[in-house]
């Protein structure tokens, strides 16, 4: 299939581009600079130019192929609601160019959508439309998609890594170097799930080869890991002390990031795994940031 791939030369979406490729696929990559349009025609990509603020240039790309996998996003997490509206946007832009046709849509959220909040590990099957996790829209937004007969699958990422990046992880590791010290909250119990992005492309490549109409795939290789494990690795590798703070301290020291740091977030696969047959193999989170290298975040300059 020719696959157009937003966020190709992204974290996520450059180590997607090898899997399909290898899987028989062309790949028609988004690119908003000649920096990465270079980057993707050396790795044998066709370069489509735009950006997430151009609907009809999306939906331009869209029209070339025959499946689109979504994975840019803006990561600008001080600006988190919008930047989840404008996803909904995007979702709706490329949806339309594929209404009336049996092209797929992979399109990318997070595993906390699926959380209960009842403790338990969220799920592939729970899709509450009230869930006050701002990714919902595009969830929301790809099930109007669904319900106008468009093949549209989802991916729910939990925290993605290598040695780096890590997803929440990294803003977790800058914060800490900005206020000297690594924090947790409370006890520090609370769990973040997480996944090695070759793993993780994987997934992608799986849920387009054999995915099915309107399922929701869990990018899940580690339930759930302790925020005060991952704290004190860290303190490790920038050489800093470590401390727990109470729930109204954890909105000073980490800003926007305390939405997320005190949450309990675990997430099963288990079906995502019987469904596709997908196994993943790479380092765990806490791995990945032991052999992390530390020296570019401590030459950052503190404010």
């Amino acid at each position: 299939m020719r696959v157009f791939l937003t966020g190709a030369s992204g974290f996520i979406g450059s180590h997607i581009v090898p899997e399909l490729i290898a899987a028989g696929h062309q790949v028609i990559g988004l690119a908003r600079s000649e920096a990465s349009a270079e980057a993707l025609k050396r790795v044998g990509v066709e370069v489509h130019r735009g950006t997430l603020e151009d609907p009809s240039g999306l939906s331009a790309g869209a029209a070339k192929a025959d499946a689109v996998i979504h994975t840019a996003f803006d990561h600008d997490f001080s600006n988190f609601v919008a930047n989840c509206e404008k996803d909904r946007r995007v979702i709706k832009a490329l949806a339309a160019e594929l209404k009336g046709s049996a092209r797929p849509l992979l399109i990318t959220s997070g595993t906390g959508i699926g959380d209960a909040g009842n403790g338990q590990p969220a799920r592939e099957d729970l899709f509450d439309v009230n869930h006050p996790n701002p990714r919902i829209a595009s969830e929301l937004e790809g099930n109007i998609a669904l319900q106008q007969g468009i093949d549209v699958r989802v991916i729910r990422l939990p925290q993605v890594h290598n040695t780096v990046k890590q997803g929440l992880v990294s803003p977790f590791i800058e914060i800490s170097w900005q206020k000297g010290q690594v924090a947790w909250v409370n006890e520090g119990r609370n769990r973040w799930p997480a996944a090695h992005v070759l793993d993780v492309a994987a997934l992608y490549r799986l849920a387009l080869d054999h995915g099915r109409t309107g399922a929701r795939y869990n990018a899940v290789a580690e339930e759930g890991v302790a925020v005060k494990d991952i704290a004190q690795v860290i303190g490790a590798g920038l050489d800093l002390p470590l401390v727990s703070l109470s729930a109204q301290q954890a909105s000073q020291h980490f800003g926007w990031l305390a939405l997320f740091a005190d949450k309990d977030l675990p997430a099963s696969a288990t079906w995502t795994r019987q469904q596709l047959g997908w196994t993943p193999g790479g380092p765990g989170l806490l791995e990945d940031l032991k052999n992390m290298d530390y020296s570019a975040i401590k030459n950052l300059r503190r404010d």
